[in-house]
């Protein structure tokens, strides 16, 4: 299973040199999970930057995996994870949902390099 944080969505969606680093992960559905907390921050960047229309049809793109909703178990276990990461919030629920569906984390954010289950791929 694996999880592609928002920048690898990002990157994807832009179709940016660095998009094909994430397009393994991404196109095989069967294998994904999107925590709900990357839809927000996808979502979000996409309307600022290009329009609505374009941030719903990324969304549904990514709804077409396994997506994870943040409940009270998640968020307990992405709260330990900060507090003995000293990751970010955002980072945290992240990670604690890649740990909690065993799938893994791909990232080009540098606050998890070297992290156990995290495929880092440097910018």
């Amino acid at each position: 299973m694996n999880v592609v944080d928002s920048s690898g969505w990002l990157e994807y969606f832009a179709g940016t040199a660095r998009s094909e680093l994430f397009a393994p992960a991404i196109e095989d559905t069967d294998q994904l999970v999107v925590p709900s907390l990357t839809l927000f921050e996808v979502y979000k960047r996409v309307h600022l930057q290009r329009s609505e229309t374009a941030a719903l049809n990324a969304v549904a793109t990514m709804q077409q995996a396994r997506v994870v909703d943040l409940d009270a178990q998640l968020a307990l276990a992405a709260a330990r994870l900060s507090a003995s990461t000293r990751l970010p919030l955002a980072d945290s629920i992240i990670l604690a949902t890649a740990r909690a569906t065993e799938s893994m984390l791909w990232t080009q954010d540098a606050d998890f390099e070297g992290m156990e289950g995290v495929r880092y791929l440097a910018r």
